[in-house]
């Protein structure tokens, strides 16, 4: 389990206030009412007079671990505060996905491996149903390896190019030429590409070009490199896709109760999507379950809001990233395990295809 960010060092604090704190987050999470020193005394365990408590609490205030409501005596968490909860406080029980409650269990056979599209819908739904909050799921990157292609001339100066991936995925793109190629000219093209360079990714493609464009008719070369680009193009708008189900979970979230305008930020971040694309590209890169709490993201920039993701593998390779997007007051360890389980639910079934 991971930070989102690089933790700022350990905040200096004695055994006392350590314990008081994990029972003011964990009693704040269950009952999402500010905590009091008298509730503090009864469920911590501690024989500490009110008084004491009372001081160690003005203690994690000036740390800025907790903060007071106006409203209320009682104190609640600070995004800072859940922080170091979760870095040094918070045991998270590994469950096997056979050890799943039995709704996950069942939903592992709503998973078609034979349609990878449905999966990844799927799973962004599981996620979303079983945490209560919003479930995002990116969808597998691509190698960008193409199998065939193939140009079709459209009219003049206008060439439609086939690209077919090793999958049987097919892409296709207009591109826009300086030179009307006839049917023969194309079709040398198609059988020098396909004789050369099937089975390479367009990178690969792309720097052969390079090396070897003189060899090459000049209209030849021209129509290959602007095939590669569309081609690299037409790859990346295929894998820059995110799925987002129960948005609107948020609404029913005490925090976001009066913020409308918090609301709306929100959901136009789930509508542009390609800001949690970058954050699920980023959170790809480690190991594990990564987590970002109140805007440490800088993607969901929201103090109110934590956000829990994982890579998941197909044929041990990563190749995307899932999550939950709720408040930063959530059941953290249930979210780590209900995130950890689901991402290896998803790399199971799209690895069995």
């Amino acid at each position: 389990m991971k930070s989102g960010i690089d933790n700022p060092g350990p905040t200096t604090m004695d055994e006392r206030s350590r314990t008081l704190l994990k029972t003011l987050v964990e009693r704040y999470i269950a009952d999402g009412q500010p905590v009091g020193s008298r509730t503090l005394s009864r469920a911590s365990g501690l024989d500490l007079s009110p008084a004491t408590i009372r001081n160690v609490m003005a203690d994690l205030e000036e740390l800025g671990l907790i903060a007071s409501p106006h409203t209320s005596a009682g104190r609640v968490p600070t995004a800072r505060g859940y922080r170091l909860f979760v870095d040094t406080m918070l045991t998270v029980r590994a469950l096997e996905p056979e050890a799943a409650s039995a709704e996950l269990a069942a939903a592992r056979e709503q998973l078609h491996p034979d349609q990878p599209q449905r999966v990844i819908a799927q799973a962004a739904s599981l996620l979303s149903s079983l945490s209560s909050y919003v479930g995002v799921v990116s969808a597998p990157r691509k190698a960008g390896v193409f199998h065939h292609i193939e140009f079709l001339r459209l009219g003049e100066r206008r060439v439609l190019v086939i690209l077919v991936a090793p999958d049987g995925d097919v892409q296709n793109r207009v591109i826009f030429t300086a030179h009307d190629y006839g049917a023969a000219e194309l079709q040398e093209a198609t059988n020098y590409l396909n004789a050369h360079y099937a089975g390479l990714t367009i990178e690969e493609v792309r720097e052969r070009l390079k090396r070897e464009i003189d060899a090459l008719r000049g209209e030849i070369a021209a129509l290959m490199q602007a095939a590669v680009e569309a081609g690299s193009e037409a790859i990346a708008q295929s894998s820059d896709h995110v799925v987002v189900s129960g948005e609107r979970n948020l609404l029913g979230v005490q925090e976001f109760g009066n913020d409308m305008g918090s609301l709306r930020r929100l959901f136009d971040v789930f509508e542009q999507k390609t800001q949690l694309m970058r954050l699920l590209d980023v959170s790809s890169r480690a190991e594990g379950v990564r987590i970002y709490i109140g805007g440490e993201s800088q993607v969901v920039p929201f103090e109110q809001l934590s956000v829990v993701t994982a890579p998941y593998e197909v044929d041990g390779e990563v190749v995307g990233t899932l999550g939950v997007i709720g408040p930063t007051r959530m059941r953290y360890e249930r979210m780590i395990q209900l995130v950890d389980i689901t991402a290896r639910l998803v790399g199971h079934a799209l690895s069995i295809r």
